[in-house]
């Protein structure tokens, strides 16, 4: 398999050739200086395929599908709400997480929330980067900022792990755990208020987790969370 893989928005299928984006085909031809008939992989969530470059034009690369390598398993989706932070911790959450499986993003204003603006577009190019690198198929998608309120109202058939420092719970039960997403609630660095903990723990089927005896990080408690969370459905 290719160590080169590009995230291909467009169908894929045998036989089928398209152009690279000038971004992709900058990458391809200039720092991984791929030459004409030489393959890199293209992937989305129809699978990943083998390309053959047909040629080099105006810096714009153009390939033909070879073969098909692999289609897409089910899996568990994994979302993470989440409150907002300072972009250097936010860039490197959205990374790991998107590395380790989570398949939405939904940042979420809380009370506390510092940084109440998301720059989505970038955001959306750190995690094809790292669905790129992790030898991911299906890349994740991140919703427009939500409130609390509005999270709770659109979302009520999730599988919600609630991740509090308060509570005395700190195993996953898999068995409580239905067949939609599961999601992983995070709150802000100044933490949630009791307000907001009193309507998080209303929402039907919810377990609350303590991810640490220590106080964490938020971009760490994601990153925890989600490590715990595959833990115990690979069990």
């Amino acid at each position: 398999m290719s160590n080169i893989r590009i995230f291909y928005q467009e169908n894929l299928s045998n036989n089928l050739t398209g152009k690279l984006e000038k971004k992709q085909s900058h990458y391809i031809a200039k720092v991984m200086r791929v030459k004409e008939t030489e393959k890199f992989n293209v992937f989305n969530s129809s699978g990943e395929w083998v390309a053959k470059i047909i040629k080099i034009i105006n810096g714009i690369v153009e390939f033909k599908i070879i073969k098909q390598l692999r289609s897409v398993e089910g899996s568990n989706e994994i979302w993470l709400a989440f409150s907002p932070i300072k972009s250097n911790y936010f860039n490197f959450m959205i990374q790991k997480a998107t590395e380790l499986g989570v398949t939405k993003f939904l940042p979420i204003i809380f009370d506390r929330t510092i940084v109440r603006k998301v720059n989505i577009e970038r955001l959306e190019k750190i995690i094809i980067e790292a669905s790129e690198q992790s030898n991911r198929l299906v890349v994740p998608k991140i919703e427009k900022v939500l409130t609390l309120e509005s999270f709770i109202k659109s979302n009520k058939k999730l599988n919600i792990i609630f991740g509090d420092i308060n509570s005395k719970n700190n195993k996953i039960n898999v068995k409580k755990i239905k067949n939609n997403p599961i999601c992983i609630i995070i709150g802000p660095e100044g933490d949630f208020t009791e307000h907001e903990r009193q309507k998080i723990l209303k929402i039907e089927n919810i377990q609350s987790l303590k991810l640490h005896n220590n106080i964490l990080r938020s971009e760490t408690a994601a990153i925890s969370a989600i490590s715990i969370i595959n833990y115990f459905l690979n069990l």
